[in-house]
Protein backbone atom coordinates (compact mmCIF):
# COMPACT_ATOMS: atom_id res chain seq x y z
CA UNK A 1 0.00 0.00 0.00
CA UNK A 2 3.23 2.59 0.12
CA UNK A 3 2.74 3.47 -3.31
CA UNK A 4 -1.17 3.78 -2.43
CA UNK A 5 -0.22 6.10 -0.13
CA UNK A 6 2.05 7.87 -1.91
CA UNK A 7 -0.76 8.49 -4.63
CA UNK A 8 -2.96 9.95 -2.02
CA UNK A 9 -0.43 12.20 -0.10
CA UNK A 10 0.74 13.98 -3.25
CA UNK A 11 -3.01 14.60 -4.33
CA UNK A 12 -3.77 16.61 -1.23
CA UNK A 13 -0.48 18.13 -0.96
CA UNK A 14 -1.76 19.13 -4.79
CA UNK A 15 -4.45 20.43 -3.35
CA UNK A 16 -3.53 22.14 -0.84
CA UNK A 17 -0.88 24.21 -3.11
CA UNK A 18 -3.77 24.98 -5.40
CA UNK A 19 -5.21 26.92 -2.78
CA UNK A 20 -2.15 28.82 -1.95
CA UNK A 21 -1.69 29.59 -5.55
CA UNK A 22 -5.65 30.78 -5.76
CA UNK A 23 -5.29 32.97 -2.58
CA UNK A 24 -2.91 35.17 -4.37
CA UNK A 25 -5.50 35.50 -7.77
CA UNK A 26 -8.33 36.52 -5.45
CA UNK A 27 -8.22 39.79 -5.05
CA UNK A 28 -11.57 40.80 -5.19
CA UNK A 29 -14.68 40.01 -4.42
CA UNK A 30 -15.95 38.66 -7.48
CA UNK A 31 -12.55 36.97 -8.14
CA UNK A 32 -12.90 35.43 -5.07
CA UNK A 33 -16.61 34.24 -5.30
CA UNK A 34 -17.71 33.73 -9.08
CA UNK A 35 -13.69 33.24 -10.46
CA UNK A 36 -13.99 36.78 -11.86
CA UNK A 37 -16.40 35.47 -14.49
CA UNK A 38 -13.94 34.22 -16.45
CA UNK A 39 -13.94 30.49 -17.11
CA UNK A 40 -13.72 29.47 -20.48
CA UNK A 41 -15.08 26.30 -21.77
CA UNK A 42 -12.85 23.41 -20.75
CA UNK A 43 -12.46 25.13 -17.24
CA UNK A 44 -16.18 25.79 -16.95
CA UNK A 45 -17.20 21.68 -17.95
CA UNK A 46 -14.74 20.56 -15.77
CA UNK A 47 -15.97 21.91 -12.64
CA UNK A 48 -19.27 22.02 -13.42
CA UNK A 49 -19.06 18.36 -13.80
CA UNK A 50 -17.00 18.02 -10.55
CA UNK A 51 -19.13 19.52 -8.04
CA UNK A 52 -22.51 17.62 -9.05
CA UNK A 53 -20.79 14.41 -9.26
CA UNK A 54 -19.92 14.32 -5.56
CA UNK A 55 -19.66 11.14 -3.22
CA UNK A 56 -23.25 10.21 -3.52
CA UNK A 57 -22.49 9.92 -7.59
CA UNK A 58 -19.93 7.83 -7.52
CA UNK A 59 -19.72 5.72 -4.11
CA UNK A 60 -23.13 5.46 -3.92
CA UNK A 61 -23.78 5.09 -7.51
CA UNK A 62 -21.79 2.29 -7.59
CA UNK A 63 -23.83 0.94 -4.61
CA UNK A 64 -27.10 1.64 -6.37
CA UNK A 65 -25.64 -0.47 -9.21
CA UNK A 66 -24.66 -3.42 -6.94
CA UNK A 67 -28.66 -3.35 -5.76
CA UNK A 68 -30.45 -3.02 -8.83
CA UNK A 69 -28.26 -3.48 -11.24
CA UNK A 70 -28.33 -0.92 -14.67
CA UNK A 71 -31.32 0.61 -14.18
CA UNK A 72 -29.03 1.87 -10.78
CA UNK A 73 -27.67 4.48 -12.96
CA UNK A 74 -30.98 6.39 -12.90
CA UNK A 75 -29.87 8.90 -9.59
CA UNK A 76 -27.04 10.32 -11.33
CA UNK A 77 -28.84 10.00 -14.89
CA UNK A 78 -31.46 12.62 -13.44
CA UNK A 79 -29.00 14.51 -11.99
CA UNK A 80 -26.94 15.00 -15.81
CA UNK A 81 -30.67 15.21 -17.33
CA UNK A 82 -31.13 18.93 -14.50
CA UNK A 83 -27.83 20.15 -15.61
CA UNK A 84 -28.77 19.70 -19.52
CA UNK A 85 -31.99 21.11 -19.01
CA UNK A 86 -30.54 24.07 -17.27
CA UNK A 87 -27.05 24.59 -19.61
CA UNK A 88 -29.82 24.66 -22.53
CA UNK A 89 -32.97 26.73 -21.31
CA UNK A 90 -31.72 28.95 -18.31
CA UNK A 91 -27.37 29.14 -18.22
CA UNK A 92 -27.19 31.92 -20.52
CA UNK A 93 -30.20 34.14 -18.73
CA UNK A 94 -28.71 33.63 -15.43
CA UNK A 95 -24.70 34.31 -16.33
CA UNK A 96 -26.02 37.37 -17.78
CA UNK A 97 -27.54 38.78 -14.97
CA UNK A 98 -24.08 38.81 -12.89
CA UNK A 99 -25.09 38.07 -9.41
CA UNK A 100 -23.75 36.21 -6.65
CA UNK A 101 -26.55 34.12 -5.55
CA UNK A 102 -29.99 33.02 -5.93
CA UNK A 103 -31.77 35.17 -3.57
CA UNK A 104 -30.24 38.38 -5.32
CA UNK A 105 -31.99 37.28 -8.68
CA UNK A 106 -35.16 37.31 -6.85
CA UNK A 107 -34.58 40.77 -5.61
CA UNK A 108 -34.04 42.03 -9.00
CA UNK A 109 -37.11 39.86 -10.31
CA UNK A 110 -39.34 40.71 -7.87
CA UNK A 111 -37.89 44.06 -6.19
CA UNK A 112 -35.72 43.77 -3.38
CA UNK A 113 -37.91 41.54 -0.97
CA UNK A 114 -37.87 38.34 -1.73
CA UNK A 115 -34.56 37.67 -1.03
CA UNK A 116 -33.68 36.86 3.14
CA UNK A 117 -36.84 34.57 3.32
CA UNK A 118 -35.03 32.30 -0.02
CA UNK A 119 -31.95 32.83 1.74
CA UNK A 120 -32.36 31.46 4.32
CA UNK A 121 -33.91 27.90 2.62
CA UNK A 122 -31.07 27.76 0.56
CA UNK A 123 -28.25 28.53 3.69
CA UNK A 124 -30.28 24.81 4.71
CA UNK A 125 -29.94 23.00 1.30
CA UNK A 126 -26.23 24.01 1.31
CA UNK A 127 -25.13 23.60 5.02
CA UNK A 128 -26.58 19.72 5.00
CA UNK A 129 -24.94 19.30 1.13
CA UNK A 130 -21.74 20.30 2.65
CA UNK A 131 -22.21 18.26 5.64
CA UNK A 132 -23.02 14.98 3.70
CA UNK A 133 -20.38 15.72 1.51
CA UNK A 134 -18.14 15.94 4.56
CA UNK A 135 -19.20 12.30 5.98
CA UNK A 136 -18.37 10.86 2.91
CA UNK A 137 -15.03 11.50 4.38
CA UNK A 138 -14.96 8.65 7.24
CA UNK A 139 -16.02 5.61 4.39
CA UNK A 140 -12.81 6.47 2.18
CA UNK A 141 -10.34 7.03 4.85
CA UNK A 142 -11.27 3.92 6.76
CA UNK A 143 -10.79 1.91 3.48
CA UNK A 144 -7.52 3.62 2.70
CA UNK A 145 -5.75 4.29 6.00
CA UNK A 146 -8.30 2.35 9.16
CA UNK A 147 -8.66 5.71 10.39
CA UNK A 148 -11.70 6.64 13.05
CA UNK A 149 -14.61 8.30 11.75
CA UNK A 150 -14.04 11.51 13.86
CA UNK A 151 -10.65 11.62 13.11
CA UNK A 152 -11.44 10.93 8.95
CA UNK A 153 -14.06 13.86 9.21
CA UNK A 154 -11.84 16.00 10.70
CA UNK A 155 -9.26 15.33 8.23
CA UNK A 156 -10.63 15.53 5.03
CA UNK A 157 -12.81 18.17 6.12
CA UNK A 158 -9.79 20.58 7.12
CA UNK A 159 -8.17 20.43 3.63
CA UNK A 160 -11.13 21.32 1.86
CA UNK A 161 -11.71 24.12 4.48
CA UNK A 162 -8.09 25.38 3.96
CA UNK A 163 -7.87 25.85 0.30
CA UNK A 164 -11.55 26.64 0.04
CA UNK A 165 -10.80 29.57 2.49
CA UNK A 166 -7.67 30.88 0.93
CA UNK A 167 -8.28 30.98 -2.50
CA UNK A 168 -11.85 30.75 -2.68
CA UNK A 169 -13.66 29.94 -6.47
CA UNK A 170 -10.45 30.33 -8.16
CA UNK A 171 -8.83 27.54 -5.61
CA UNK A 172 -11.83 25.57 -6.04
CA UNK A 173 -12.32 25.40 -9.92
CA UNK A 174 -8.30 24.76 -10.50
CA UNK A 175 -8.97 21.94 -7.77
CA UNK A 176 -12.06 20.48 -9.26
CA UNK A 177 -10.33 20.61 -12.79
CA UNK A 178 -7.70 18.07 -11.03
CA UNK A 179 -10.78 16.63 -9.70
CA UNK A 180 -12.49 15.86 -12.73
CA UNK A 181 -9.03 14.31 -14.56
CA UNK A 182 -8.85 12.12 -11.78
CA UNK A 183 -12.13 10.43 -11.60
CA UNK A 184 -12.33 10.31 -15.99
CA UNK A 185 -8.91 8.26 -15.40
CA UNK A 186 -9.97 6.26 -11.95
CA UNK A 187 -13.58 5.82 -12.76
CA UNK A 188 -13.78 5.60 -16.50
CA UNK A 189 -10.53 4.84 -17.99
CA UNK A 190 -9.67 2.03 -15.28
CA UNK A 191 -12.21 1.05 -12.49
CA UNK A 192 -15.08 0.39 -15.11
CA UNK A 193 -12.89 -2.28 -17.69
CA UNK A 194 -11.18 -3.29 -14.60
CA UNK A 195 -14.41 -4.34 -12.61
CA UNK A 196 -16.15 -5.87 -15.85
CA UNK A 197 -13.14 -7.72 -17.12
CA UNK A 198 -12.50 -9.71 -13.43
CA UNK A 199 -16.63 -10.09 -13.28
CA UNK A 200 -15.67 -12.23 -16.52
CA UNK A 201 -17.17 -9.75 -19.22
CA UNK A 202 -20.81 -8.88 -20.17
CA UNK A 203 -21.98 -12.29 -21.12
CA UNK A 204 -20.30 -13.50 -17.52
CA UNK A 205 -22.58 -10.76 -15.82
CA UNK A 206 -25.58 -11.51 -17.44
CA UNK A 207 -25.64 -15.48 -16.76
CA UNK A 208 -24.70 -14.62 -13.26
CA UNK A 209 -27.46 -12.36 -12.72
CA UNK A 210 -31.25 -11.84 -12.90
CA UNK A 211 -32.74 -10.72 -16.18
CA UNK A 212 -33.99 -7.84 -13.67
CA UNK A 213 -30.19 -6.48 -13.46
CA UNK A 214 -30.36 -5.63 -16.91
CA UNK A 215 -33.75 -4.29 -16.99
CA UNK A 216 -33.79 -0.33 -17.69
CA UNK A 217 -36.55 0.64 -15.43
CA UNK A 218 -35.45 -2.13 -12.79
CA UNK A 219 -35.05 0.02 -10.09
CA UNK A 220 -38.93 1.55 -10.87
CA UNK A 221 -40.82 3.99 -12.10
CA UNK A 222 -41.91 5.61 -8.91
CA UNK A 223 -38.12 5.91 -7.90
CA UNK A 224 -36.99 7.40 -11.05
CA UNK A 225 -40.16 9.71 -10.93
CA UNK A 226 -38.62 10.80 -7.12
CA UNK A 227 -35.31 11.27 -8.42
CA UNK A 228 -36.36 13.58 -11.08
CA UNK A 229 -38.24 15.55 -8.99
CA UNK A 230 -35.66 15.89 -6.09
CA UNK A 231 -32.47 15.75 -8.65
CA UNK A 232 -33.22 16.71 -11.68
CA UNK A 233 -35.27 19.96 -10.87
CA UNK A 234 -32.93 20.59 -7.48
CA UNK A 235 -29.95 20.95 -10.34
CA UNK A 236 -32.14 23.72 -11.61
CA UNK A 237 -31.98 26.17 -8.47
CA UNK A 238 -29.39 25.16 -6.06
CA UNK A 239 -27.15 27.94 -5.30
CA UNK A 240 -23.99 25.45 -5.68
CA UNK A 241 -25.02 25.23 -9.09
CA UNK A 242 -26.14 28.85 -9.84
CA UNK A 243 -22.40 29.67 -8.46
CA UNK A 244 -20.69 27.79 -10.94
CA UNK A 245 -22.99 29.35 -13.79
CA UNK A 246 -22.08 32.75 -12.62
CA UNK A 247 -18.37 31.79 -13.29
CA UNK A 248 -18.60 31.10 -17.04
CA UNK A 249 -16.96 33.95 -19.72
CA UNK A 250 -19.79 34.60 -21.41
CA UNK A 251 -23.22 33.27 -22.85
CA UNK A 252 -22.22 30.20 -24.97
CA UNK A 253 -20.03 28.90 -22.32
CA UNK A 254 -22.58 28.72 -19.88
CA UNK A 255 -24.76 27.10 -22.22
CA UNK A 256 -22.25 24.75 -24.51
CA UNK A 257 -20.05 24.27 -21.62
CA UNK A 258 -22.89 22.63 -19.08
CA UNK A 259 -24.44 20.78 -21.67
CA UNK A 260 -20.86 18.93 -22.17
CA UNK A 261 -21.04 18.54 -18.28
CA UNK A 262 -24.29 17.44 -18.27
CA UNK A 263 -23.80 14.88 -21.29
CA UNK A 264 -20.29 13.12 -18.62
CA UNK A 265 -22.66 12.94 -16.00
CA UNK A 266 -25.06 10.71 -18.50
CA UNK A 267 -21.66 8.45 -18.91
CA UNK A 268 -20.46 8.65 -15.34
CA UNK A 269 -24.43 7.04 -14.41
CA UNK A 270 -24.03 4.21 -16.57
CA UNK A 271 -19.98 3.52 -15.61
CA UNK A 272 -20.89 3.74 -11.75
CA UNK A 273 -24.20 1.12 -12.71
CA UNK A 274 -22.10 -0.90 -14.44
CA UNK A 275 -19.20 -1.20 -11.80
CA UNK A 276 -22.12 -1.83 -8.64
CA UNK A 277 -22.97 -5.14 -11.00
CA UNK A 278 -19.76 -5.98 -11.78
CA UNK A 279 -19.20 -6.28 -7.89
CA UNK A 280 -22.43 -7.84 -7.63
CA UNK A 281 -20.57 -11.04 -9.18
CA UNK A 282 -17.69 -10.62 -7.63
CA UNK A 283 -19.36 -9.99 -3.91
CA UNK A 284 -22.46 -11.10 -4.22
CA UNK A 285 -23.56 -11.61 -0.72
CA UNK A 286 -22.92 -7.40 1.16
CA UNK A 287 -24.87 -6.12 3.59
CA UNK A 288 -24.13 -2.97 2.53
CA UNK A 289 -24.33 -2.13 -1.31
CA UNK A 290 -22.27 0.91 -0.38
CA UNK A 291 -19.69 -1.25 0.57
CA UNK A 292 -19.22 -2.43 -2.98
CA UNK A 293 -17.26 0.44 -4.45
CA UNK A 294 -14.48 -0.03 -1.51
CA UNK A 295 -13.82 -3.66 -1.72
CA UNK A 296 -13.40 -3.88 -5.46
CA UNK A 297 -11.31 -1.16 -5.63
CA UNK A 298 -9.20 -2.64 -2.10
CA UNK A 299 -9.67 -6.40 -3.78
CA UNK A 300 -8.97 -6.05 -7.58
CA UNK A 301 -7.09 -3.46 -8.32
CA UNK A 302 -3.21 -3.22 -8.78
CA UNK A 303 -0.94 -0.97 -6.44
CA UNK A 304 -0.80 2.30 -7.88
CA UNK A 305 -3.91 1.99 -9.93
CA UNK A 306 -5.79 1.35 -6.48
CA UNK A 307 -4.15 4.68 -4.74
CA UNK A 308 -5.22 6.43 -8.05
CA UNK A 309 -8.98 5.15 -7.84
CA UNK A 310 -9.60 6.51 -4.28
CA UNK A 311 -8.06 9.63 -4.97
CA UNK A 312 -10.82 9.51 -7.41
CA UNK A 313 -13.41 8.84 -4.70
CA UNK A 314 -12.11 11.48 -2.65
CA UNK A 315 -12.17 13.88 -5.99
CA UNK A 316 -15.73 13.20 -6.57
CA UNK A 317 -16.22 13.99 -2.73
CA UNK A 318 -13.80 17.01 -1.94
CA UNK A 319 -15.48 18.80 -5.52
CA UNK A 320 -19.13 18.80 -3.58
CA UNK A 321 -17.94 19.53 -0.23
CA UNK A 322 -16.20 22.65 -1.40
CA UNK A 323 -18.39 23.86 -3.63
CA UNK A 324 -21.31 23.13 -1.29
CA UNK A 325 -19.07 25.01 1.63
CA UNK A 326 -18.65 28.42 -0.47
CA UNK A 327 -22.21 28.16 -1.68
CA UNK A 328 -23.28 28.20 1.41
CA UNK A 329 -20.55 30.79 3.05
CA UNK A 330 -21.60 32.87 0.18
CA UNK A 331 -25.33 32.64 1.22
CA UNK A 332 -24.97 33.44 4.64
CA UNK A 333 -22.66 36.27 3.99
CA UNK A 334 -24.54 37.91 1.20
CA UNK A 335 -28.16 37.46 1.54
CA UNK A 336 -28.39 36.60 5.63
CA UNK A 337 -25.93 38.53 7.09
CA UNK A 338 -25.46 41.68 5.34
CA UNK A 339 -29.07 42.29 4.80
CA UNK A 340 -29.69 41.65 8.67
CA UNK A 341 -26.84 44.24 9.51
CA UNK A 342 -27.90 46.59 7.07
CA UNK A 343 -31.60 46.67 9.06
CA UNK A 344 -29.58 47.94 12.18
CA UNK A 345 -26.34 49.47 10.69
CA UNK A 346 -25.97 52.74 8.03
CA UNK A 347 -22.80 52.19 6.94
CA UNK A 348 -20.96 52.08 3.82
CA UNK A 349 -20.59 49.08 2.21
CA UNK A 350 -17.00 47.71 2.41
CA UNK A 351 -14.44 47.98 -0.52
CA UNK A 352 -13.93 44.29 -2.55
CA UNK A 353 -10.81 44.31 -0.04
CA UNK A 354 -12.47 43.95 3.22
CA UNK A 355 -15.47 41.70 1.72
CA UNK A 356 -13.21 39.06 -0.11
CA UNK A 357 -12.00 39.02 4.04
CA UNK A 358 -15.50 39.16 5.34
CA UNK A 359 -16.30 35.90 2.90
CA UNK A 360 -12.77 33.94 3.95
CA UNK A 361 -14.19 34.51 7.25
CA UNK A 362 -17.19 32.94 6.35
CA UNK A 363 -16.31 29.87 4.72
CA UNK A 364 -13.84 29.38 7.65
CA UNK A 365 -16.71 29.47 10.15
CA UNK A 366 -19.43 27.43 7.74
CA UNK A 367 -16.41 24.96 7.40
CA UNK A 368 -15.90 24.47 11.02
CA UNK A 369 -19.71 24.06 11.42
CA UNK A 370 -20.10 21.40 8.62
CA UNK A 371 -17.36 19.63 9.91
CA UNK A 372 -18.77 19.35 13.70
CA UNK A 373 -22.34 18.84 12.61
CA UNK A 374 -20.66 15.80 10.57
CA UNK A 375 -19.12 14.75 13.21
CA UNK A 376 -22.90 14.47 15.29
CA UNK A 377 -24.76 13.53 12.44
CA UNK A 378 -25.78 9.39 11.81
CA UNK A 379 -29.03 9.85 8.73
CA UNK A 380 -27.52 11.83 6.53
CA UNK A 381 -29.53 10.36 3.89
CA UNK A 382 -32.71 11.70 5.60
CA UNK A 383 -30.93 15.09 6.21
CA UNK A 384 -30.26 15.91 3.05
CA UNK A 385 -33.59 14.29 1.32
CA UNK A 386 -35.13 17.20 4.13
CA UNK A 387 -32.60 19.78 2.25
CA UNK A 388 -33.66 18.97 -1.62
CA UNK A 389 -37.63 19.20 -0.32
CA UNK A 390 -37.33 21.76 1.26
CA UNK A 391 -35.43 23.75 -1.75
CA UNK A 392 -37.66 22.08 -4.20
CA UNK A 393 -40.64 22.60 -2.81
CA UNK A 394 -40.52 25.97 -1.22
CA UNK A 395 -37.95 28.03 -4.50
CA UNK A 396 -38.35 26.10 -7.84
CA UNK A 397 -41.53 27.44 -8.45
CA UNK A 398 -40.70 31.31 -7.72
CA UNK A 399 -37.89 30.82 -9.53
CA UNK A 400 -38.93 29.48 -12.70
CA UNK A 401 -41.84 31.19 -12.36
CA UNK A 402 -39.79 34.86 -12.38
CA UNK A 403 -37.86 33.60 -14.68
CA UNK A 404 -40.68 32.60 -17.49
CA UNK A 405 -43.79 34.52 -16.20
CA UNK A 406 -43.52 38.48 -15.93
CA UNK A 407 -46.87 38.26 -14.46
CA UNK A 408 -45.65 37.04 -11.14
CA UNK A 409 -45.36 39.02 -8.29
CA UNK A 410 -43.65 39.39 -5.04
CA UNK A 411 -46.26 38.55 -3.10
CA UNK A 412 -47.17 35.77 -5.32
CA UNK A 413 -43.00 34.69 -4.44
CA UNK A 414 -43.24 34.48 -0.82
CA UNK A 415 -46.82 33.44 -0.21
CA UNK A 416 -45.20 30.43 -2.46
CA UNK A 417 -42.46 29.65 -1.13
CA UNK A 418 -44.38 29.50 2.57
CA UNK A 419 -47.11 27.36 1.18
CA UNK A 420 -44.43 25.02 -0.37
CA UNK A 421 -41.82 24.23 2.39
CA UNK A 422 -45.09 24.08 4.92
CA UNK A 423 -46.86 21.29 2.91
CA UNK A 424 -43.95 19.65 2.27
CA UNK A 425 -42.22 19.89 6.47
CA UNK A 426 -46.51 18.93 7.32
CA UNK A 427 -46.78 15.97 4.92
CA UNK A 428 -42.61 14.72 5.53
CA UNK A 429 -44.20 13.97 9.13
CA UNK A 430 -47.41 12.10 7.53
CA UNK A 431 -45.54 10.07 4.95
CA UNK A 432 -42.63 10.14 6.26
CA UNK A 433 -39.21 11.70 4.70
CA UNK A 434 -38.14 9.52 2.20
CA UNK A 435 -42.07 9.47 0.64
CA UNK A 436 -42.47 10.83 -3.15
CA UNK A 437 -46.09 12.43 -1.46
CA UNK A 438 -44.32 15.56 0.03
CA UNK A 439 -42.26 16.96 -3.01
CA UNK A 440 -44.86 16.52 -5.12
CA UNK A 441 -47.70 17.97 -3.24
CA UNK A 442 -45.69 20.87 -1.84
CA UNK A 443 -44.98 21.60 -5.77
CA UNK A 444 -48.58 21.80 -6.93
CA UNK A 445 -49.55 23.91 -3.72
CA UNK A 446 -46.37 26.09 -4.36
CA UNK A 447 -47.80 26.52 -7.51
CA UNK A 448 -51.52 27.07 -7.18
CA UNK A 449 -50.45 29.52 -4.49
CA UNK A 450 -47.92 31.52 -6.35
CA UNK A 451 -50.51 31.97 -9.49
CA UNK A 452 -53.11 32.89 -7.74
CA UNK A 453 -51.65 35.40 -5.27
CA UNK A 454 -49.54 36.76 -8.32
CA UNK A 455 -53.03 37.24 -10.59
CA UNK A 456 -54.64 38.94 -7.17
CA UNK A 457 -52.07 41.27 -6.35
CA UNK A 458 -50.79 44.30 -8.52
CA UNK A 459 -48.30 43.61 -10.93
CA UNK A 460 -45.08 43.90 -10.13
CA UNK A 461 -43.58 47.85 -10.51
CA UNK A 462 -42.67 48.69 -14.60
CA UNK A 463 -39.26 50.18 -13.54
CA UNK A 464 -38.12 46.47 -11.44
CA UNK A 465 -39.30 44.54 -14.85
CA UNK A 466 -37.03 47.14 -17.01
CA UNK A 467 -34.38 46.76 -15.05
CA UNK A 468 -34.60 43.07 -14.84
CA UNK A 469 -35.01 42.88 -18.59
CA UNK A 470 -31.62 45.19 -19.13
CA UNK A 471 -29.75 42.55 -17.07
CA UNK A 472 -31.24 39.45 -18.59
CA UNK A 473 -29.83 41.26 -22.07
CA UNK A 474 -26.81 41.78 -19.98
CA UNK A 475 -26.47 45.48 -19.53
CA UNK A 476 -25.45 46.36 -15.86
CA UNK A 477 -23.93 44.17 -13.45
CA UNK A 478 -22.50 44.14 -10.18
CA UNK A 479 -21.42 47.76 -10.15
CA UNK A 480 -25.45 48.66 -10.44
CA UNK A 481 -26.26 45.45 -8.67
CA UNK A 482 -27.27 45.41 -5.09
CA UNK A 483 -24.49 46.87 -3.10
CA UNK A 484 -22.51 44.10 -1.87
CA UNK A 485 -24.12 41.58 -3.58
CA UNK A 486 -26.51 40.92 -0.46
CA UNK A 487 -29.59 43.27 -1.67
CA UNK A 488 -28.77 45.75 1.37
CA UNK A 489 -28.04 48.66 -0.70
CA UNK A 490 -29.98 50.39 -3.68
CA UNK A 491 -32.23 48.24 -5.02
CA UNK A 492 -33.83 48.44 -8.65
CA UNK A 493 -35.99 51.13 -8.60
CA UNK A 494 -32.82 53.31 -7.52
CA UNK A 495 -30.35 51.52 -10.51
CA UNK A 496 -32.61 52.30 -13.00
CA UNK A 497 -32.86 56.10 -11.71
CA UNK A 498 -29.37 56.67 -12.38
CA UNK A 499 -29.16 55.90 -15.97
Amino acid sequence: MAVDYAVIAVYLAGMLGMGWWGMRRAKSKSEFLVAGRRLGPWMYSGTMAAIVLGGASTIGGVGLGYKHGLSGAWMVFTIGLGLLALSVFFSARIARLKVYTVSEMLDLRYGGRAGIISGLVMWAYTLMLAVTSTIAYATIFDVLLDLDRTVSIVLGGAIVVAYSTLGGMWSITLTDMVQFVVKTVGVLLLLLPIAVVKAGGISEMRAELPDEYFAPLGVGAETIFTYVLIYTFGMLIGQDIWQRVFTARGDKVARWGGTAAGTYCLVYAIAGAMIGTAAKVLYPNLDNPDDAFALIVRDELPMGVRGLVLAAALAAVMSTSSGALIACATVANNDIWSRLRGLTSREAPAGDHDEVKGNRAFILAMGVAVICIAIALNDVVEALTVAYNLLVGGLLVPILGGLLWKRGTVQGALASVAAGGLTVTGLMAVYGILATEPILIGLLASLAVYTAVSLLTPPTDPAVLAHWRERLAGRGGEEDGPAGGAGSGPGPEAAVARR
